[in-house]
C-alpha cells in the first residue's frame, strides 16, 4: 500500500500550482489566509476519520477481510487511481461539491484498501505509529506554514526522491528484500516529511482573496488531498518499521 499511495501522491501532484522561485510574500489578509488553512486542515481531518472509520468497519469483517486481500483489492486500486486521474484533469471544470464528493469517496475506498494492512499489525503498534505520524506531520506542517524560507527546492528534492522511492519499490517486489524495504521506508518518512512542509507553504501561498467562493474550495480541496496523501504514506512507512505483528 505504500507504493500505492505514493504514486497517488504524485498524481495528486500534478493539481498543484508550483510557484516561481523568489522571496515568500504573505497575503495581505491574515484573517483570511487562516480560515482558508483551517478549512483545509479540517477537511483533511475529516477524510483521515473516514479512512479510519472505513477501516475498522473492514477489519471486523472476516467476509470483507477476504475480499479486500483478493481481486476485489485490484478493483479498489484502480478506482483510487482513476478518482486522482479524474480530479487531475477535470479539477478547474468540475464543481467544488462534485470534487469533494470524490474526495470523500476516495478516502473511503483508501480506508478499505488499507484495512488488511492494519490487521496485520498490533493495536499498539497502530496507536504508536500514529502518534508518531501526527508529531511529525504537525510539526513540518508549523516549519512550512511559518518559515520565511521558500521551500520550492526543498519540494522538488522530496519529489525527485519520491520518485526513486517508488522505482525502488516495485523492484524490491521482485526482490523480496526486507532490509531494503525497511530502508525505503524511512527514506519514505523523510521525504513524506519534507513535502508536508513544501505543501503546507504551497497551499497558503495559494490563497488569493479575490478567488470566488467556488474556485477557493476547490483549491483547498486539492490541499486537504495533498496533505492527506502525505500524512497516509508517512503513517504506513512508520508502521512498516516499528509496527509488530500480530
Amino acid at each position: 500500500m505504500l507504493q500505492l499511495g505514493e504514486v497517488f501522491s504524485e498524481e495528486a501532484r500534478m493539481m498543484r500550482r508550483e510557484f516561481e522561485d523568489g522571496p515568500i510574500i504573505v497575503g495581505d489578509s491574515v484573517g483570511g489566509i487562516k480560515k482558508y488553512m483551517t478549512f483545509v486542515y479540517n477537511r483533511m481531518f475529516a477524510a483521515l476519520c473516514l479512512t479510519g472509520l472505513v477501516a475498522l468497519v473492514c477489519g471486523a469483517n472476516d467476509n470483507i477481510l477476504r475480499l479486500m486481500t483478493g481481486g476485489f483489492a485490484m478493483l479498489l486500486m484502480i478506482a483510487t487511481i482513476a478518482i486522482v486521474m479524474y480530479l487531475t484533469a477535470r479539477i478547474n471544470s468540475i464543481d467544488a461539491s462534485k470534487a469533494s464528493a470524490l474526495f470523500w469517496i476516495y478516502s473511503a475506498l483508501i480506508g478499505a484498501s488499507v484495512s488488511p494492512v492494519l490487521m496485520m499489525y498490533t493495536g499498539e503498534s497502530i496507536a504508536t505509529a500514529f502518534f508518531m505520524t501526527a508529531l511529525f506531520f504537525g510539526g513540518m506542517s508549523l516549519y512550512g506554514r511559518f518559515t520565511q524560507k521558500n521551500l520550492t527546492g526543498m519540494g522538488s528534492f522530496m519529489f525527485v526522491g519520491l520518485i526513486t522511492v517508488v522505482v525502488a519499490s516495485i523492484a524490491n517486489v521482485f526482490m523480496g528484500s526486507s532490509r531494503l524495504q525497511i530502508g525505503l521506508s524511512a527514506l519514505s518518512v523523510i521525504i513524506f516529511c519534507g513535502l508536508t512542509a513544501y505543501d503546507a507553504q504551497r497551499i497558503a501561498l495559494s490563497y488569493n482573496d479575490s478567488d470566488s467562493d467556488e474556485v477557493m474550495k476547490k483549491k483547498a480541496i486539492c490541499g486537504a488531498l495533498s496533505l492527506y496523501l502525505d500524512f497516509i504514506n508517512i503513517f504506513l512507512a512508520l508502521l512498516r518499521i516499528m509496527g509488530r505483528r500480530r
